[in-house]
């Protein structure tokens, strides 16, 4: 549901609605990675745009000693902005803070045993991750990876953000907020059927194409589809058209169907 009109006013009258992105650091970004300099001209211009909406409205923090700089900012608000090109800057609102580490952090989990009822402690490695209503957390050194190997199939920012674009609607369970354009039972049931097919094949041994971290759940099975779209989308095409067409029509085409990098 939009936010009533009110709300919009006074939003816009509290945080600046744009923030102006100098040529310079957007050359230098464009420069960077293939992932942006393969979106045409209209499209790269489009993202522009969203990183300064982008950055009006989040806040930025480091942590564990990580330095973080301005550089670093766009680059992180040019990846979250790419599933929502031509959605709009709204579809990422619910949030406002993203923190960055330096390298791969560790977070205290309870994890209970269905079994047997009991209830362990322990600590997991992770390179990212997305709290309701809270911040989005990533490590840096994986985020430069990525910008380093832009369609190698991992992309850190785009998978958390999809992660966040599946709390949009409430629970986090693989079905995101979708467009008009997409009926929510044609999502339900293409990429039900689609992640059932990958998990019976996952568990049976079979090379994927497609991370096997994508059957831990229909939530990480959705946020694997996103990154992989906008890295490797030969990989969401061999699950089958069903699952391509719904990911291109919420998403749009991905930089490498329409630029240099899928050229060869």
């Amino acid at each position: 549901m939009n936010p009533p009109a009110w709300w919009r006013r006074l939003r816009a009258t509290v945080w600046p609605r744009t923030v102006i992105i100098d040529d310079a650091d957007w050359g230098a970004l464009v420069a960077r990675s293939e992932l942006f300099s393969s979106l045409d001209p209209a499209r790269l211009a489009r993202l522009r745009e969203r990183c300064g909406e982008f950055l009006a409205r989040k806040s930025f923090s480091a942590a564990a000693g990580h330095v973080l700089d301005d550089a670093q900012c766009l680059a992180i608000a040019a990846q979250a902005c790419l599933p929502v090109l031509d959605l709009g800057i709204d579809w990422l609102d619910g949030w406002r803070e993203i923190v960055v580490y330096p390298g791969g952090f560790r977070v205290r989990r309870e994890h209970h045993d269905e079994h047997s009822g009991v209830i362990t402690e322990g600590d997991d490695e992770l390179i990212g991750e997305a709290w309701e209503r809270g911040p989005v957390i990533l490590s840096w050194a994986d985020i430069a990876a990525d910008l380093d190997d832009p369609f190698a199939g991992f992309n850190v920012v785009i998978h958390e953000i999809a992660h966040k674009l599946d709390m949009l609607d409430g629970a986090m369970n693989g079905v995101p907020r979708l467009p008009r354009t997409i009926a929510r039972a044609e999502w339900i049931a293409t990429m039900q059927a689609a992640y059932d097919d990958f998990v019976a094949r996952v568990d049976a041994g079979e090379d994927m194409p497609l991370d096997p971290y994508a059957a831990e759940a229909p939530d990480e099975f959705f946020a694997v589809l996103a990154e992989s779209w906008f890295s490797t989308p030969t990989t969401v095409q061999a699950l089958g058209p069903g699952v391509s067409s719904l990911l291109e029509r919420l998403f749009s085409p991905t930089p490498p169907l329409t630029g240099p990098a899928n050229a060869a």
